[in-house]
């Protein structure tokens, strides 16, 4: 989750609801403007047994270490270190210290790689000096989530009791879990509109063909999502599909509307953080709280706190995938690129999930996460799907002709997960496929076998 910074809106007023609407608006860019950025989370443990490392001693430890080595500025709250900074990128924690780089914006996959592989060098050169191993899996595969201890941002401070309110899952969403997420922007409204309904059109596919979380508090939890499952239980309100996405003349107003009536979590004022989840941003709005009023800094946090499977915020967010083995990891960004920014990809994507009727679009939202690939929707294989999708991404690629120092285009990040698709498997059923065998169910072979490795 992103650290919150005040912004240059801290003190302009909300009056008006078009305000809203040109909020989003503004953020229109010209297709020669349009990047991709990546947010990579990694899950940290202690080598030795793969239990969760914990921020005091540990990550505070790793952050500081960094910061000391490499051109990091460190970021505190409260006195400890929580963030780290660069101008164009950052290091932040999720609730269970689960290590987050958010990544520049690119105008490439290949600018992603080589910024991948030197966070990836920096982190591993400081964890080996402290027993710490990051993992590239979808969850924390050994500790509870009553073992595993809270980074302490005001912020979570107020999430955490407030999950527990709204949904049986949401600590383990907070605590155990680990995503990889692309940023993507957006030409108009129109353009908005299209990529947000195709998204999350295709997010079970996604979800499918990148599940990657099938143990959890030291035993296989019968799902090869459980991260997408615990999403389903963890805050009706803010999660899950939005079915007025699909609908044809959906526009910037009726994101407004949705994000209006979810409640909020907190608003900042003179660096103190202030409980507001009695509040919906529209009460807020409206009736204001105890002399404060809503302003549009107030706005974009509460966007950041809403977690659909694809998010609008200035850029759209997509949000289904579990975080990745090192050698799929970058297959999510160029997939994600090559579908969503040529038109006749995005048009031929959409073709593969726009007759679902909204029953259809949730029922195979729920078998995912247990099935992944084996899935069906109107007796078409998911699997058969996520091989179209592919091979429309490579289309989108090719077409782009953007060429790494060996002359290779962007296409060549999507061959390890097309080679997986074809074999009807995802990374969770190759996890499986070691623990019960190479592995022979032995936790340090676990973490050796999921653990980063330095790029060569």
């Amino acid at each position: 989750m992103s650290q919150y910074i005040a912004g240059g809106d801290a003190d302009v007023p909300v009056e008006h609801y078009e305000q809203l609407v040109r909020y989003f608006e503004e953020a229109c860019k010209p297709a020669s403007q349009w990047r991709i950025g990546t947010e990579y989370e990694k899950v940290a443990v202690r080598r030795d047994n793969g239990t969760a490392v914990p921020f005091t001693g540990g990550i505070e430890e790793l952050l500081r270490r960094m910061a000391a080595r490499f051109d990091w500025q460190p970021i505190e709250e409260s006195g400890r270190i929580v963030a780290l900074g660069r101008p164009r990128a950052s290091i932040t924690l999720e609730p269970g210290g689960q290590f987050e780089l958010s990544g520049e914006q690119c105008d490439s996959v290949h600018c992603a790689k080589r910024e991948f592989d030197e966070h990836v060098t920096e982190i591993l050169q400081v964890a080996e000096e402290l027993g710490i191993a990051f993992l590239g899996l979808g969850i924390q595969p050994v500790s509870k989530p009553e073992a595993i201890e809270f980074v302490p941002k005001r912020r979570y401070g107020i999430m955490g009791p407030y999950m527990r309110k709204v949904g049986a899952l949401g600590h383990r969403m907070m605590l155990q879990t680990a995503t990889v997420q692309v940023n993507i922007d957006f030409g108009s409204e129109a353009d908005a509109m299209r990529k947000l309904r195709t998204g999350m059109g295709l997010s079970p596919l996604l979800t499918a063909m990148f599940a990657n979380s099938p143990m959890s508090d030291g035993e296989l939890n019968g799902f090869l999502s459980y991260r997408a499952h615990i999403w389903t239980d963890t805050d009706p309100d803010r999660c899950g599909l939005l079915p007025f996405v699909f609908a044809e003349m959906a526009g910037f107003s009726d994101y407004v509307d949705y994000a209006l009536d979810v409640p909020m979590y907190f608003i900042v004022r003179d660096q103190e953080w202030l409980n507001m989840t009695a509040y919906t941003f529209r009460r807020f709005w409206e009736t204001g709280r105890e002399g404060h009023r809503a302003t549009i800094d107030d706005w974009n946090i509460h966007l950041t706190t809403l977690f659909p499977e694809f998010r609008m915020k200035r850029y759209l967010e997509v949000r289904s995938c579990d975080s990745q083995p090192q050698e799929t990891m970058l297959s999510v960004p160029a997939l994600i690129k090559g579908v969503f920014y040529e038109s006749d990809c995005l048009d031929a994507a959409w073709d593969l999930v726009k007759r679902w009727n909204w029953s259809e679009r949730m029922d195979l939202y729920h078998q995912v996460p247990k099935v992944a690939l084996r899935a069906r929707a109107r007796n078409q294989s998911v699997r058969d799907l996520a091989l179209e999708l592919i091979d429309i991404a490579r289309v989108g690629l090719s077409r782009n002709a953007q060429f790494n120092s060996s002359g290779s285009d962007e296409s060549i990040y999507l061959d390890p997960l097309r080679a997986m698709v074809e074999a009807g498997k995802c990374p969770a059923e190759r996890f499986l496929e070691n623990w019960n065998g190479d592995w022979q169910r032995q936790l340090p072979r676990l973490v050796e076998g999921t653990s980063y490795k330095t790029p060569r």
